[in-house]
């Protein structure tokens, strides 16, 4: 039987955080509320997500030699993720990301992807003994896009699930849509890969289908607090949000990608995967900060995991 865990491939970044009552227009300056630093990335907040659920996870990224970094580390060590695949960029800073925050607790950001970008195809075949400690990998796009396309082609020569979640948003090329398994984007990211304005559900699925031709068949696109939708060839099926106070919506989209890997590798179905990310990604937007607010598995409504084990 193989080893269920999950890999994660992708960035680790310092979140400079800062709350303030409305977003400022172009050339105007606001008064913020507070300001912290969180850890984050969208990969380490997925391992962080994996493992907090209970689940193995393990991490392959790079990050420089700062105290960014030394941070980074000890917090992800102590959530209980396997660093064995992280790699140090000499010379280079740790990934930062610099987010406002408003009173309704929607974000804006920019990340300078810092030591993040330095992570290559080489890296990965260097820890390619990686992909035989779990079931499912699980990529963003916060590293450089050859490498992302490297971690897929060795992840399905094992014979793992793979999940690509296409953040941020752009296009890919069309090599890489046959060795990913689940597509996860947003509603602005499925507008990044197909080219048709998303704005509704229809049109979500229009978007969707228009990958088809390429191989990517089971697409999950993510709607915020209007859950999410899954479409495949042969299926169309909206999962209601889940309404909770919302605190912070940053890494909720983590959230949801940590908890559908961590479910899958448990054998779970997809559409019970998928009810179950929603519930976890509610959970986290009631907390502030990324890695912070991912939930432990007792913190989640949901009863789906009763009688399956690690």
């Amino acid at each position: 039987m193989a080893k269920q865990g999950v890999l994660i491939v992708g960035s680790a970044n310092m979140d400079m955080v800062v709350q303030t009552d409305h977003f400022p227009r172009p050339g105007e300056t606001v008064l913020g509320t507070s300001f912290d630093m969180f850890p984050g990335g969208k990969g380490a907040n997925q391992a962080v997500c994996v493992a907090k659920l209970g689940g193995p996870a393990y991490f392959m990224g790079k990050m420089g030699d700062d105290i960014f970094a030394r941070r980074l580390r000890k917090t992800m060590k102590n959530d209980g993720v396997h660093l064995d695949g992280l790699m140090e960029a000499k010379g280079d800073s740790t990934g930062v990301a610099t987010i406002t925050i408003d009173e309704s607790g929607q974000n804006e950001i920019v990340v300078v992807p810092g030591s993040n970008s330095k992570l290559t195809p080489e890296d990965i075949q260097r820890h390619a003994d990686l992909f035989t400690q779990g079931n499912v990998v699980l990529a963003q796009l916060e590293i450089p896009l050859d490498t992302v396309e490297e971690v897929f082609r060795i992840a399905k020569q094992a014979g793992l699930t793979t999940i690509l979640n296409p953040a941020p948003g752009q296009q890919l090329p069309d090599t890489i849509y046959h060795n990913i398994d689940i597509l996860t984007p947003n509603e602005t990211e499925l507008e990044y890969l197909s080219g048709y304005e998303v704005d509704t559900i229809d049109s979500a699925v229009t978007a969707v289908e228009s990958l088809f031709p390429k191989g990517g068949n089971q697409v999950i696109v993510t709607l915020g607090e209007n859950g999410a939708l899954l479409v495949t060839p042969g299926e169309t099926h909206h999962f209601e949000g889940v309404a909770v106070d919302v605190t912070d919506t940053t890494a909720a989209g983590d959230a949801f990608n940590g908890a559908l890997a961590f479910s899958l590798s448990k054998e779970m179905s997809l559409h019970d995967s998928i009810e179950f990310a929603n519930q976890v990604a509610a959970q986290s937007v009631t907390r502030m900060g990324a890695q912070p607010s991912m939930p432990t598995i007792s913190e989640v409504e949901y009863t789906g995991f009763d009688t399956v084990n690690y």
